[in-house]
């Protein structure tokens, strides 16, 4: 089959496997590959050593797969027709992020891909070298969606497309295929700066550069450390990750709303009371977040934010809460609690 025909067939089982973005990129090199080089050089990686390990992969997509000639990027919408967390003002009620309302969309995703390769592999009539990623290896995945013509890199980092905004999980398939490559968009941000003046914490330090040591996304989940002191009270309400950056953007003011059950909320993890979600983590946590985003963070991390949460909330019922997790035998726990009723108290005083 003659590889602009194979391009589009591919294309084409991509959306009838459901997938709602797909495009072709080259196997590199790419400029940003020297921006995130860069990038880890002034540590805004922050605790993310995972990020250092097998940068040189990263930089050269051969050492993944040395027969690799183009890749094919797929994209996954998973909004959901709720509301957005800036329209959601009750501080005693917590915040999770979007991506992470239903199951892990590792296994979504890879699930397509694996039907996708195996297409691709009827269309070429034979076995083909080739390599599956969903957020799961050494690749760099913007950069390879935005030469794939899915989007464009927005200021707040996150790819944007017009139909979709960022509200959509990356996966990829790197093949021994010379495909021709789809054209990047150019960039549609043009002056705007809302994500970068609504950043609770100003962790994007400048257009397109995010400092993660900043992020209330990378504090609540990546880190496992204690949370800096002055960073506390501008986490709010966030219990797991955060969307303010994205649901701020233009792009996202009304995208596309996603068909995929799987990423519809479960119980309890939309806006959940922050006294229920504690009793969940604290009793259910290996039956209620089975196959969840959440358990990234493990039981001890959701403490630790739930706890600053509460001390964020100014509401006093929450001090029995607070009083009960300062007896937990993990000191991550019991420290941010300590802090929670201090600024609980502070409120009593005022």
């Amino acid at each position: 089959m003659e590889t602009l025909s194979l391009k589009q067939a591919i294309k084409t089982s991509a959306l009838e496997i459901g997938f709602d973005l797909v495009g072709v990129a080259p196997a590199g090199p790419f400029p940003e590959q020297h921006y995130f080089e860069q990038w880890l050089a002034r540590g805004y990686a922050g605790e993310m050593t995972y990020l250092l390990h097998g940068c040189e992969k990263r930089l050269d997509l051969r050492l993944v797969l040395p027969e690799v000639k183009s890749v094919v990027v797929c994209g996954l919408s998973y909004a959901t027709d709720f509301p957005y967390s800036i329209s959601r003002k009750d501080p005693g009620r917590g915040w999770i992020s979007r991506y992470a309302w239903g199951q892990d969309y590792h296994q979504v995703l890879l699930r397509k891909l694996q039907r996708l390769l195996e297409r691709i592999q009827q269309l070429v009539g034979a076995k083909i070298a080739a390599k599956m990623y969903v957020d799961t290896g050494p690749i760099l995945e913007r950069v390879l969606a935005k030469y794939a013509g899915l989007g464009w890199w927005g200021k707040n980092t996150s790819l944007l497309n017009p139909r979709f905004g960022s509200w959509f999980f990356l996966g990829e398939i790197l093949l021994d295929l010379e495909l021709p490559a789809d054209e990047p968009m150019s960039d549609r941000c043009g002056t705007c700066r809302r994500c970068i003046d609504a950043c609770p914490t100003g962790a994007l330090v400048a257009p397109y550069v995010l400092d993660a040591r900043r992020c209330i996304a990378y504090l609540t989940i990546e880190s496992r450390s204690a949370i800096p002191l002055e960073l506390r009270p501008l986490l709010q309400n966030h219990i797991f990750g955060c969307d303010i950056c994205q649901e701020v953007c233009p792009w996202n003011r009304k995208p596309q709303i996603s068909s995929v059950n799987e990423f519809q909320p479960r119980d309890g993890f939309f806006n959940p009371d922050l006294a229920e979600f504690t009793q969940m983590v604290l009793r259910k946590f290996i039956g209620s977040f089975k196959g969840s985003p959440l358990r990234r963070s493990k039981q001890v991390g959701l403490l630790r934010n739930v706890a600053v949460a509460m001390g964020n909330s100014a509401e006093l019922r929450f001090f029995p809460w607070l009083k009960m997790l300062t007896k937990h035998e993990d000191e991550l726990v019991k420290e941010h609690a300590c802090w929670a009723i201090e600024t609980l108290q502070k409120v009593c005083q005022s």
